[in-house]
């Protein structure tokens, strides 16, 4: 491999003394190796991602070169294993794009110290069996990740060079949830796998964070149940141990497949904003918090005048999954999106919670990962179309299916929307009547279920279920005459799906119901992947948003 011995030589080369002579003042220890520890199985892996893709995405530009000042050690695989053989720079493993990538950069951005990465990932392993830290079984990954790392930090003890062993990254579990005695087991299982490494590594204190598994593939929806029993262990222990946390990861990005248009994996964005979510979460522990001010400095109307509130809501692109502020910037006669709007307040909770907003801010691109969904054209179109007061508040869950967002909820209950998108909308309501402002509920714009229309039971139910929290909506927030604008992309095209006509089935509501406008999607930019509409599409779909808003009001 490339570059793989530059910084490994000037780490071991320059006495401890020189290394944090430069860098003193900015981080009190700059003298101590971080090392961070990467396991797992195909997720963790970087399965279906691709190195040349990347450069696709532009907050993570640049993550396909290698890393040189970041130390890389690694068992990748299965049969076929791709080993390091000591330590190399950071960069993909032949082509492939695993979370250590954007977690190092992101952790280098805020430290001085240096980082090193171990990394053992296996894809179709269990916790129950592989890595069972007891009785191994399969491809006796816990011994191997041991001997790995305890190899890894035996050239540095060689060469004299100090580290700690400062987190462990988990993401794994989709393998167990198919083993009828793994499944039940799993939060008993992961508390053995947490004690035995703190015991191996002689870290007491070792601090895990433990990935939640992807539910916006298609596992989401055919294993419901499945995940939820490995998301309920896995929280049980996180719950209960002060040193492991949980990292939700439903929100980021997911590769979509042939076929129907699903997939198992996140592939390369999702990878990518995988390990930030990671780094994130270790920044949080060390007390580094991102600086961002959003505040709305000045409250936009004039005390005691009137508010329209619009409620924006639903999956991947209404939350702007692969819509990105460095590309609106660059969009023809839209390059004003990309800055914050201090006449119109915003609110919002996206990813099922995972980014909430400080109160109301300025209307702005904030989604996670540099991203933004329609919200900004939506309200660039409509501030001067429509007089008056404009208020939004989103909410959001890119992780979630329909049946997610109904009353009554599925046995996956840590997954049910409906109570607190329900509450969002009530708080928001109360919180603008409580600065004196009489409010205007002018409708809840929702898109309907991206990953819904690739699955034939879930694409059947979909008018159905869309019906009921409509239905519900109306009564619980005491407006029976509530509008609710719902948007509709072309849904997958696909022989097996075709035969169920979901546009006919949403038309029909609308034909039934004349406070449900359906607004057929159908002419938005060419998108890259069948499900998730890229940047101008976003945009678009805002526009189109407001158009249906004008037309029924």
């Amino acid at each position: 491999m490339k570059h793989s011995l530059t910084f490994l030589a000037a780490l071991l080369l320059v006495p401890p003394t020189a290394l944090s002579a430069e860098t003193s003042k900015a981080d009190a220890d700059t003298n101590t190796v971080r090392v961070f520890v990467f396991a797992g199985q195909s997720n963790m892996v970087g399965s279906d991602s691709k190195a040349k893709d990347i450069q696709r995405f532009p907050p993570f530009a640049g993550l396909e070169t290698p890393q040189d000042k970041v130390l890389f050690s690694y068992n990748i695989g299965r049969e076929d294993k791709r080993t390091s053989k000591g330590w190399v720079a950071l960069q993909p493993v032949e082509g492939i794009v695993g979370p250590e990538l954007s977690f190092a950069r992101r952790v280098a951005q805020e430290t001085k110290a240096p980082i090193a990465i171990i990394k053992c990932a296996a894809g179709g392993t269990t916790l129950g069996g592989d890595w069972n830290p007891d009785d191994p079984s399969g491809f006796k990954l816990y011994p191997l990740t041991l001997q790995l790392i305890q190899s890894s930090l035996a050239a540095l003890d060689e060469k004299k060079v100090p580290y700690r062993i400062e987190g462990f990254m988990w993401h794994q579990g989709e393998n167990d949830m198919f083993n009828k005695e793994f499944k039940p087991n799993y939060g008993k299982n992961l508390k053995k796998f947490l004690a035995a490494w703190r015991r191996d590594l002689k870290t007491p204190d070792l601090k895990f964070y433990i990935g939640e598994l992807c539910t916006k593939t298609i596992w989401g929806m055919d294993n419901r149940e499945n995940m939820y029993a490995i998301r309920a262990g896995q929280k049980a222990v996180t719950e209960s141990d002060p040193g492991a946390e949980y990292i939700p990861t439903s929100h980021v990005g997911v590769e979509i497949g042939g076929g129907e248009g699903l997939h198992y994996h996140y592939g390369t964005l999702g990878q990518l904003e995988h390990g930030v979510s990671y780094a994130e979460a270790y920044l949080r522990t060390i007390g580094k918090k991102p600086a961002v001010d959003r505040a709305l400095n000045v409250w936009p109307y004039a005390k005691g005048s009137p508010v329209k509130l619009f409620i924006l809501a639903g999956h991947r692109n209404m939350e702007g999954e692969r819509a990105f502020t460095q590309e609106v910037k660059a969009l023809a006669g839209h390059e004003a999106l990309a800055n914050d709007n201090g006449t119109i307040a915003f609110k919002y909770s996206l990813g099922g919670g995972y980014k909430i907003s400080n109160g109301w801010e300025p209307l702005g691109p904030a989604g996670f990962y540099d991203t933004f969904g329609p919200e900004l054209s939506f309200a660039g179109m409509l501030q001067g179309k429509a007089p008056g007061n404009i208020a939004i508040a989103k909410f959001t869950h890119s992780g979630s299916q329909m049946n997610d967002w109904t009353p009554q909820g599925t046995s996956a209950k840590d997954r049910n929307l409906y109570p607190q998108f329900i509450a969002f909308i009530t708080e928001s309501i109360r919180e603008l009547e409580a600065k004196g402002h009489p409010v205007e509920l002018a409708g809840i714009f929702y898109h309907a279920g991206e990953n819904d229309m690739s699955f034939g039971s879930y694409r059947g139910s979909a008018a159905k279920w869309l019906q009921s929290t409509i239905a519900e909506s109306r009564k619980d927030l005491a407006r029976p005459a509530l509008k609710w604008f719902v948007s509709q992309q072309p849904p997958t095209d696909h022989k097996d799906l075709n035969k169920i006509d979901v546009t006919a089935n949403f038309a029909a509501l609308a034909a039934a119901d004349a406070a449900f406008i359906h607004l057929k999607a159908f002419t938005l930019p060419p998108q890259e992947e069948k499900l998730v509409i890229t940047t101008a599409g976003i945009v678009e779909l805002g526009e189109v948003l407001v158009r249906g808003y004008l037309e029924h009001r």
